[in-house]
Parts: C-alpha cells; structure tokens; sequence
C-alpha cells in the first residue's frame, strides 16, 4: 500500500458480490444478508449496469403494492453507478462521494468489477491516516 498517496484499491473490498440484473428484491436481501454488506454491483452478461443498496431496497419496498417476490433489481438499482480505476487517489474518490452523496463506488478496470470502495472503506482509511498507518 501506497501510504503517502493511497488509492481505491488500496482500501476496496476486493472480489464484491454482485447481482444479476433479474433477479428479484428478495433474492437480494438475501445476499447481503448473507455476506453481511449494504451494496452489490449489478450486472447484466457479467458488464455493469447499475449498483443496488439497502437504502434503494428501503425505498422501493416502501412503495404500495410492491412485492419483493416479483420485483426485478433492475427496477430498484441506481444505473450508471460512479466508477473509479484502482489506482484513483483516494482523496479524489472521497471527495466525489462526499460532494455527491454516493454511498459507494465501483472499482474497475478494463470494464470489469474489481472491488467496491464503500463509505465503510473510507472511514478505516481515514482511521489510518488519523493513527499514522495510512
């Protein structure tokens, strides 16, 4: 790890559960349950097309007549989700998230899902920085 200079990648969840684009709220709820996070890259023949969270589950559910069971993650995902290269300075990628309220963001390279860099992940790289790790 770069300690002067962190990137994206030095601090992402390598490897992130995903999702595919149909399948249901349910089955959703389930994975992240499971694996215990609160965001999951969707993905439509293994290319990116959005990212699901707790917070977009939490809204959509809360609408009338909405059935977990027959809703689609294609219907409740934020498309176009913000992506960064591993190697994007971590300042840039938290200010980003910060001036825009992104609750994560996707790390790529070459068009495929390398991790996901969440607030979580910001929070343990700012911890570093305030101990002289980072």
């Amino acid at each position: 790890m770069n300690t002067k200079n962190p990137t994206a990648s030095d601090y992402m969840t390598r490897s992130p559960h995903a999702i595919g684009f149909d399948q249901t709220l349910v089955q959703a709820h389930k994975l992240m349950r499971e694996h215990h996070i609160r965001h999951l890259p969707v993905l439509r023949g293994g290319k990116l097309v959005g990212m699901l969270s707790e917070r977009d589950l939490a809204f959509v559910e809360a609408l009338r007549d909405v059935d977990p069971q027959k809703l689609r993650v294609e219907e409740a995902m934020t498309p176009l989700p913000f992506t960064v290269a591993p190697d994007a300075p971590l300042a840039g990628v938290a200010r980003e998230m910060a001036e825009h309220r992104y609750g994560a963001a996707v790390v790529m390279r070459e068009g495929h899902v390398m991790g996901v860099f969440t607030t979580t992940d910001a929070l343990r790289a700012l911890a570093d920085a305030l101990d002289g790790k980072g």
